[in-house]
């Protein structure tokens, strides 16, 4: 658990674009699912005026966000950045330099656990 590295990624639903949300969601997170291992947790929600999705997602550690974000980039962010605007981007965890550089131009903020436990 200590390796684990979670965000949490507030967006807006860009103007037009609220029927491609389902299908875009759902190949994503099958990509995800089937390619992805050490993707941990991976779960998006809608707001009930449906203009407003929250992606929340754990890593295993950096190799594994780093991974995705190459999955990502390769398969989804051309799409994914049509759809959705994102407005809050926060990373918990010991995201290092290089996981760090790459969320940077999503304007992540960073925060380090001070303590607490997880429960499976």
């Amino acid at each position: 658990m200590q390796d684990h590295i979670e965000w949490v990624l507030e967006m807006t639903i860009q103007d037009g674009q609220s029927d491609a949300v389902q299908p875009l969601i759902d190949e994503m997170v099958a990509a995800t699912q089937a390619n992805e291992p050490s993707a941990l947790t991976y779960e998006y929600y809608l707001s009930e005026d449906g203009a407003r999705c929250t992606v929340v997602e754990r890593y295993a550690d950096n190799d594994a966000l780093m991974l995705h974000l190459k999955n990502f980039g390769e398969h989804f962010a051309e799409r994914f950045l049509a759809v959705f605007a994102p407005a809050r981007f926060t990373v918990y965890g010991p995201a290092d330099a290089t996981s760090r550089a790459a969320l940077a131009d999503f304007g992540a903020t960073f925060e380090s656990r001070i303590g607490g436990f997880h429960r499976s």
